[in-house]
C-alpha cells in the first residue's frame, strides 16, 4: 500500500472531496476552486480523449498549485448487438439516434498520460484497474482511489493495492459505480451510504471517502462519525457558477422532484431526477457505453429545446438542498457547518445504561 495517502486525506484543510462529474459539470475552474478552499478537487476524464484530458489538467494547474486528482472510467466488455436491437428500435421510432458504438474511453492513452504527467491521485469508477496498472501509477507518486459499492468490490480493490476506497451509497446521483452492472442484481437493495461505510470500516483498514446524498455539513459530519476520512460531494456543487452544468439541469435541481435509478439514457444504472423518458423506458438493457452514444443526439436536442423530460438530470437524493454559491464559498460554509454539527453531536448528553 502506498504511504502517500496521509498527505492527501489527513492533511486536507477540510475533509471535502469534489466528485468527478463527467459529461459537463466537471471543469478545471470548479476543481481548482475546491482545491484552493482547502478541499480536494477532482477532474472528470470520462468521455474525454487523452488530449482533452491533458488540456484540462494544464488548465487546472494554471488556476491552482494545490494537489488534485483525475477520474477515469474502467472499460467493460462490449455488448452483443442482439441485446441492443429491440431497445434501439423502440427509441428510433420517435427519436434520432446516434451510433451505438463501443469504445474503451481512451483508456490506455489516458493511463499513459497520467504516468507521463502525474497528478496527486487517480480515481477509478466502474471497476478496479489491474495490480500492474496501479503499480505504474504508484511508481510516479500518484495515489490510487477506487470507487466501490460493496465489501466484495472493496476486497478486489485492496488486493490490487488501492490506497483509498470511495464508498458510494445508493443515494448518490449519477452512475452507480458497480464493477459489473447486472439487471439480475436490481432485486437486491443497493447499500445506503451509512450502511456501506460501517461495513467497510469493519472490513478494511484503507481510508474511506464517503459519497452519496451528502450536501450539508451535517451530512459530512455523519459520514466522518461513521468512520470515513472525508466526504465526496457532487450534487452539492452542480449549481456553482464554476460548474459546467447545463441550464436545463440547473433549473430542475431545486424542484422537489423524486429521483430514481435508470438505464434508459446510458445503458448503465444511474440516479437522476425522475422524468418522462425514464418512466417510459424502465426496461432498458444493460448496455454501456453503447446506449450512451445512441441517445446522445436526443439528449442534446432536449437540452437545446429546454426540455427536461428527455435529458439525463443526474442528481442525488438530497438535490433540493444544493445551494447556489461559488465553489470556494460553498466549501468554507460546509466546513463551518460540519464543525458545528460535530460539536453539537458531542455536546448531547448520553445517559448511562
Amino acid at each position: 500500500m502506498s504511504e502517500t495517502w496521509t498527505v492527501i486525506i489527513h492533511q486536507l484543510g477540510v475533509p471535502i472531496v469534489l466528485a468527478p462529474m463527467a459529461g459537463g459539470p466537471s471543469t478545471p475552474e470548479l476543481t481548482a476552486a475546491v482545491a484552493e478552499a482547502g478541499g480536494f478537487g477532482q477532474l472528470a476524464a470520462g468521455y474525454l480523449s487523452a488530449a482533452d484530458t491533458a488540456a484540462r489538467i494544464t488548465a487546472t494547474r494554471a488556476a491552482t498549485d494545490k494537489p488534485f486528482g483525475v477520474n477515469l472510467f474502467v472499460p467493460g466488455p462490449e455488448t452483443p448487438t442482439a441485446d441492443l436491437s429491440t431497445y434501439l428500435a423502440e427509441l428510433g421510432a420517435d427519436h434520432q439516434l446516434g451510433d451505438a458504438k463501443f469504445d474503451t474511453d481512451d483508456w490506455d492513452a489516458k493511463l499513459d498520460l497520467l504516468v507521463a504527467d502525474p497528478v496527486a491521485a487517480v480515481s477509478f469508477t466502474f471497476g478496479c484497474p489491474t495490480t500492474e496498472e496501479i503499480a505504474r501509477l504508484h511508481a510516479v507518486g500518484s495515489e490510487v482511489w477506487v470507487t466501490v459499492t460493496s465489501a466484495a468490490e472493496a476486497r478486489v480493490a485492496v488486493e490490487a493495492d488501492a490506497d483509498v476506497l470511495i464508498a458510494q451509497g445508493a443515494e448518490a446521483g449519477g452512475h452507480r459505480a458497480t464493477f459489473v452492472d447486472r439487471p439480475a442484481d436490481d432485486a437486491t437493495d443497493p447499500l445506503t451510504l451509512l450502511a456501506l461505510v460501517q461495513i467497510l470500516t469493519a472490513a478494511t483498514d484503507r481510508p474511506l471517502v464517503a459519497t452519496g446524498g451528502i450536501v450539508t455539513g451535517a451530512g459530512i459530519a455523519a459520514a466522518l462519525a461513521a468512520g470515513a476520512a472525508a466526504a465526496q460531494l457532487g450534487t452539492a456543487f452542480l449549481r456553482c457558477p464554476e460548474a459546467g452544468t447545463n441550464q436545463v439541469h440547473r433549473a430542475t435541481l431545486t424542484q422537489d422532484t423524486p429521483t430514481m435509478l435508470t438505464r434508459a439514457f446510458t445503458g448503465r444504472r444511474a440516479r437522476g431526477l425522475r422524468n418522462r423518458f425514464m418512466i417510459e423506458h424502465t426496461a432498458a438493457p444493460a448496455a454501456y457505453p453503447e446506449i450512451h452514444y445512441a441517445t446522445a443526439p436526443l439528449r442534446a436536442a432536449a437540452r437545446a429545446a429546454g426540455n427536461p423530460d428527455e435529458v439525463n438530470l443526474w442528481a442525488g437524493q438530497t438535490h433540493a438542498l444544493a445551494p447556489e454559491l461559488p465553489a470556494g464559498e460553498l466549501v468554507r460554509a460546509l466546513a463551518a457547518d460540519t464543525k458545528n454539527a460535530l460539536e453539537s453531536a458531542l455536546s448531547r448528553r448520553i445517559q448511562p445504561c
